[in-house]
């Protein structure tokens, strides 16, 4: 059976992070109790980093900088701030093919088709998760990704530098890697969240299930 498109919501302003986790536990329980939709919820944080079920002591190079919460999705530490654009992704997985090495590679595809929409050629690069692009410096990490699943149920999501403060990343060794990071605005692409929104709603159905069976994650 096809499952249908989830809401999509856009949180206005600010969102301070503990509410972020409070509002995805409550939202995916109900999703698996059959009382509430799936939900893709695009927000921006205030400044804060969170770490992920793997994340070293040794990579928070400045704890003192902004506010530290632990996460519950996987991965390291990772930045979130203003100019980022964070996608949480509640999704009944158990409806969508039950396959999370593919629901990974389809958030990963998604990204990248919707920045190539602003000429931006995104990459995965095999053995690290998230979506690179080439840069003077080499290889540089422009969106991370870090779920959860829960009775197949996933929350936590996906992050895209549109136009944060890039040394904000300092704090941190970023998702454990030495790569640098970039921003659709260091890369001269001035970009607003509304554009990367729409590209996203754009291509959401090519890439993440809606019956386990066609969709472009198959083999990645």
């Amino acid at each position: 059976m096809t499952t249908a498109l989830p809401e999509w919501r856009v949180e206005p302003g600010l969102l301070p992070y503990p509410d972020a986790i409070g509002a995805m536990e409550a939202r995916a329980a109900a999703i698996r109790d059959a009382a509430a939709r799936e939900l893709v919820w695009l927000v921006e944080h205030s400044p804060v980093y969170t770490a992920g079920t793997s994340a070293n002591a040794a990579e928070l190079l400045d704890p003192d900088r902004f506010p530290v919460f632990a996460a519950g999705r996987g991965g390291r530490h990772t930045y979130h701030g203003p100019g980022q654009r964070v996608v949480y992704v509640m999704l009944d997985l158990g409806n969508r093919g039950r396959d999370l090495r593919a629901f990974v590679a389809g958030l990963e595809n998604w990204v990248i088709a919707a920045l190539a929409d602003f000429g931006i050629a995104g990459r995965i690069i095999c053995g690290k998760v998230g979506v690179w692009v080439d840069s003077p410096a080499g290889p540089a990490k422009i969106a991370a990704i870090g779920v959860r699943v829960r009775r197949w149920v996933s929350f936590h999501g996906l992050s895209i530098n549109v136009e944060p403060d890039l040394s904000h990343f300092s704090g941190i060794v970023p998702c454990g890697l030495s790569e640098p990071v970039t921003s659709l605005a260091a890369m001269g692409k001035t970009v607003t969240m509304a554009d990367i929104d729409a590209a996203l709603l754009r291509h959401f159905s090519r890439f993440i299930a809606t019956d386990g069976t066609d969709n472009d994650m198959k083999g990645a």
